[in-house]
């Protein structure tokens, strides 16, 4: 009769096991913002949930406490109190004594042990993992309370391992912090996008607004030698010849070169003149002042200049005072919302998949944004600033149409040219056991 006592008191003690265990991992995953939350509307159970969670250090330190001591009180109670009622049953089949006290208390151990295992450590973890906030409303206050019938020995633990971690330089904290980087958030996100939690276009979007702030007006600009310009000395009835010809419905207006840019004019504005007059009227009449703005201006601070008085429109200039190139306020929404299509904009695409698996990139792609369209990686380095900038790096010539550099997964091909820059590539991706990305690097070398 004892031993069935004692072995129900083991199942008490493994129960107790099994709280220990799904507060500890419940209070580690649970949201603490849904709590917050949760507990800001009145709700009891949250407000216990958050108190453990402002205390985490110490009720993550009693759980331990707990689990060790119900498991060593499991084994002190229950393996000899089961190998004895194990013993009677195995003298019966007439095993010798010697192999009865072996067998039995090997046998209770394995018993033991896994039901501890299963019932006190398994169980309640993977409930916790699986229903973090559920688990933690019932378990974490129980937690609770032995903590505090114990308070004196784990402030004592707790101490001695604090003082261990400020001897390492490091500072002991009582709660996980709850802020969260950009690039952690981005995390979040794209797991949120695969569990299927955000559709992918939404998940898109909150990425960009992440990396958002870290743009500069150089990242986002088009380069200067893509920039359609107009003279001072040409007339409303060239700009809007020019907007026939090119598409464009804004011109930087230059003075001898494009590093003097005067001005800026929209094809709306010539089109106001009188007909019979755009033929005489300059283009210093009817354009505006334009902004100018250094590359390294952040991209926050250029939407803020962009949506001022002076227009739509900036020319951002390198720290020499010369024009990089110009940025809209279009390119900056692009960053966010993605490519963003007028009645004005040309029909080609930055990136375009074929059937055969390959795809046509535009030279002038920042690598984070060829990841982020076709997943290929290219390296970020300070060396260049586009996909064309890479692959005039990795050959270190100018650029001539069928050069190929190898990427990861593949090669890139320069397929068009204009004048002396690169203008279009292909990404080829390699086909498995081809061996062409060795072939690749033989043809760059």
């Amino acid at each position: 009769m004892t031993e069935w006592l004692l072995i129900a008191a083991g199942v008490v003690l493994t129960l107790g096991t099994g709280v220990a265990v799904a507060a500890e991992f419940s209070l580690v995953t649970v949201e603490r913002s849904t709590i917050e939350s949760a507990a800001e509307t009145g709700d009891a159970s949250a407000a216990r949930v958050l108190k453990s969670l402002r205390n985490l250090s110490t009720q993550l330190s009693g759980a331990q406490v707990a689990i060790s001591f119900t498991t060593l009180l499991v084994g002190y109670l229950v393996e000899p109190s089961l190998a004895g009622l194990l013993h009677g049953p195995f003298e019966a089949i007439g095993l010798p004594p010697a192999a009865v006290a072996t067998v039995t208390v090997v046998l209770a151990m394995f018993i033991a042990t896994m039901f501890s295992m299963l019932v006190g450590e398994l169980i309640p973890k993977n409930l916790a993992i699986a229903r973090p906030q559920g688990t933690a409303r019932w378990s974490a206050p129980m937690q609770a309370v032995f903590t505090v019938a114990t308070l004196p020995l784990i402030r004592a633990l707790n101490g001695t391992a604090n003082a261990f971690i400020r001897a390492i330089g490091l500072h002991p904290q009582e709660e996980l912090s709850a802020g969260r980087t950009p690039d952690e958030l981005a995390v979040l996100v794209r797991h949120s996008a695969r569990a299927g939690a955000l559709d992918e276009a939404t998940a898109t979007r909150v990425g960009r607004s992440l990396t958002f702030g870290r743009l500069t007006a150089g990242d986002v600009m088009v380069h200067r030698v893509h920039v359609e310009t107009i003279d001072h000395d040409t007339t409303a009835a060239d700009v809007i010849a020019s907007t026939r010809a090119t598409g464009h419905s804004r011109f930087p207006v230059v003075r001898d070169s494009a590093d003097e840019v005067v001005g800026v004019v929209h094809v709306k504005r010539a089109v106001a003149v009188p007909r019979a007059a755009r033929g005489e009227v300059a283009v210093t009449e009817v354009m505006d002042p334009v902004l100018h703005v250094p590359g390294s201006l952040r991209v926050a601070n250029l939407l803020v200049e962009l949506k001022s008085e002076t227009g739509p429109l900036a020319v951002v200039e390198d720290e020499y005072g010369g024009t990089a190139g110009i940025v809209t306020l279009e390119d900056v929404v692009e960053e966010v919302v993605g490519a963003v299509a007028d009645e004005h904009d040309p029909t080609d695409i930055d990136a375009v998949r074929d059937a055969d698996g390959s795809w046509m990139l535009a030279a002038t792609l920042r690598p984070d944004e060829v990841r982020a369209r076709t997943g290929l990686d290219i390296p970020d380095s300070p060396d260049y600033d586009t996909i064309a900038g890479f692959v005039l790096t990795q050959l270190g010539r100018l650029a001539e149409p069928g050069d190929r550099v190898p990427v990861t997964g593949g090669r890139l091909e320069v397929v068009d040219l204009d004048g002396r820059h690169i203008e279009r590539l292909r990404f080829q991706p390699d086909e498995p056991g081809s061996g062409t990305d060795a072939a690749a690097q033989q043809e760059q070398r």
